[in-house]
């Protein structure tokens, strides 16, 4: 029996990401703000699933098919555990992953908790992977006309920390509004520029990255949250970042980011 050998493989890890460069995810900016009570495994596989709806032809029974291979290459794993690495994830994003979606009402603030996948289906012998959405999150997916935001997948990729991915959802929330009215007007000019430089209460960033009862400290909430997640960004992703501390008295009330965008051939590729 002759083995595949690796040149193969690795032609076709790079097809796979070839393919996901060209996809994009779309999201409500109400599940962007949200609490992603999950880690970053959970959480990416999450997005590469939403990656793979059409919403112009929305998944029939919320139902849609990913390749093993394509999450294999997805997450850059080639080892002998990778498939029980997968199911570990699975397992985990279904029995403690969830979002908790606020949405403000006209009587203040309504919530959800949401399990986003709470079926998945897949066998030792076949590429398929069968994930159906919970009906409570597809229209935070699909049908949105306003208020949602579109990045590439691709950009969450190489981020290695579930606070990169928070962050960077919530950068390109503003700087996709900034683009589109930048673009289409209906905005003041300094009601634009505040989406290239949005701010964040320290209140709000620690519930948007759930850490309320972590890194008390705030040199290590900076650390974590901030500085690392900011250089990941920068160097995986479209954007440029930097931030500033706004103090109130000696405590840091606030953060005030500033966001440019790498320049690309394709430069409509982020816009909403």
């Amino acid at each position: 029996m002759t083995s595949i050998p690796e040149t193969n493989h690795v032609k076709k890890q790079v097809m796979y990401v070839d393919e996901l460069t060209k996809r994009k995810v779309v999201e409500h900016n109400d599940l962007i703000t949200s609490v992603a009570k999950m880690d970053k495994t959970p959480l990416k596989i999450f997005e590469l699933a939403v990656s793979c709806i059409d919403t112009d032809n929305p998944p029939k029974d919320h139902t849609i098919y990913l390749s093993k291979k394509e999450l294999f290459a997805f997450f850059d794993v080639s080892d002998n555990d990778k498939h029980s690495r997968f199911k570990q994830a699975i397992e985990k994003m279904q029995k403690q992953a969830y979002f908790e979606v606020r949405e403000q009402t006209g009587k203040g603030f309504e919530f959800e908790s949401i399990v986003p996948i709470p079926y998945i289906k897949w066998n030792d012998y076949d590429d398929e992977v069968t994930i159906r959405f919970d009906q409570a999150i597809m229209p935070y997916l699909i049908d949105l006309k306003q208020n949602f935001t579109q990045y590439a997948i691709s950009d969450i990729m190489e981020l290695n920390s579930k606070y990169s991915i928070v962050l960077y959802k919530w950068l390109s929330m503003h700087y996709n509004q900034y683009e589109h009215y930048s673009s289409k007007g209906g905005r003041r000019e300094e009601q634009v520029e505040a989406y290239r430089h949005p701010s964040i209460s320290m209140q709000e960033l620690r519930a948007m990255t759930n850490t309320v009862d972590e890194y008390q400290r705030i040199n290590n909430f900076e650390a974590w949250v901030l500085k690392k997640p900011i250089e990941e960004i920068n160097r995986y992703t479209h954007l440029n970042v930097a931030y500033d501390k706004i103090k109130k008295g000696r405590s840091i009330d606030s953060i005030v980011f500033h966001i440019t965008k790498k320049r690309r051939a394709d430069d409509n590729s982020y816009k909403l």
